[in-house]
């Protein structure tokens, strides 16, 4: 009989990024994101998110991994809608110029 995993703190719903359920806007991908791009510890994470339990960071690191697929897919799609945007919104050239100048 299969049984139905139930995550604690994270809520997920059909066509939805997994998120949590105490804070709806924080999605379990950003904290996947700091864990493998910035390499944060989940203490690290939890301090970095002080509206977050530590429970709460291993709950959204506990649904990564049995659902990384689904999380990195999240991932993937939010880095080429960025990169969308950064396309369709070029830096003006003062601003190209500016960078320049301080990278001097």
């Amino acid at each position: 009989m299969p049984v139905e995993l139930i995550y604690p703190h994270i809520v997920k719903e059909p066509n939805k990024p997994a998120r949590f359920e105490r804070h709806a806007r924080t999605r379990v991908a950003m904290i996947v994101a700091d864990y493998l791009w910035r390499g944060w510890s989940a203490e690290e994470i939890a301090r970095q998110y002080p509206y977050l339990t530590l429970a709460e960071v291993h709950a959204a690191m506990t649904y990564y991994f049995d659902h990384r697929q689904e999380i990195e897919d999240d991932l993937i799609a939010e880095y080429r809608e960025v990169e969308e945007w950064k396309k369709a919104h070029l830096t003006p050239p003062f601003l190209v110029r500016l960078k320049e100048q301080m990278q001097r």
